[in-house]
């Protein structure tokens, strides 16, 4: 017998005397256990990794705005100003994303309305709730936007593809609309679509 094989003999009948059999027994298998687990893992303990989150890379500094409308729901009005719906349209129907374009028309109508005291935003309202609130509080806009929420609702909702002559009819809309407020004020007592 190797001198190794004959100490581990004498050492496992030594702790056996003392602890038992069933006691050596699991002294062992925590034992392996564990040896199989440092050796599994032998190469991220030796090289710990330092995790960095990753920055999304920016083409425009105005784009720190993004995730906020890139998470929000399509017929949600995240609270920006309308000007930055409108360069939002324009990029996405310079890069043929008409849908995303019409979307944004309608959000950029909505918040102008929203601003000039046209209608109050309810958070929990859809773009096209708001716009029906608007029709009913300023009737000059109620055609253009009911036809902007019918260009939006069959992109959107009806599946229907988008192209440019919809991001051509949202902008004439979206001109209707500013023109049919830019007159007057509503009076307080029309305001809030309720």
């Amino acid at each position: 017998m190797s001198g190794f094989a004959r100490w581990w003999t004498e050492t496992a009948a030594a702790v056996s005397d003392v602890l038992g059999l069933g006691w050596l027994l699991l002294i062992l298998v925590v034992l392996a256990t564990a040896i199989a687990l440092l050796w599994s893992h032998w190469s991220r303990l030796r090289r710990p990794q330092l995790r960095f989150r990753r920055r999304r890379p920016t083409a425009e500094p105005e784009t720190t705005v993004e995730p906020l409308l890139d998470d929000a729901e399509p017929d949600a009005l995240p609270d920006l100003p309308a000007a930055t719906f409108v360069s939002r349209a324009d990029r996405f129907a310079a890069q043929g994303q008409w849908a995303e374009a019409v979307r944004e028309r309608l959000r950029a109508v909505v918040r102008l309305l929203v601003d000039r005291k046209v209608i109050e935003h309810h958070p929990g309202w859809t773009v096209t709730e708001l716009a029906s609130a608007a029709g009913r509080n300023a009737p000059a806009t109620d055609q253009p936007l009911a036809a902007a929420g019918t260009v939006f609702s069959d992109i959107w909702y009806g599946e229907k593809a988008a192209n440019e002559d919809d991001d051509t009819t949202m902008k004439r809309l979206a001109a209707e609309v500013d023109r049919a407020v830019s007159g007057g004020r509503v009076p307080a007592s029309r305001r809030g679509g309720s």
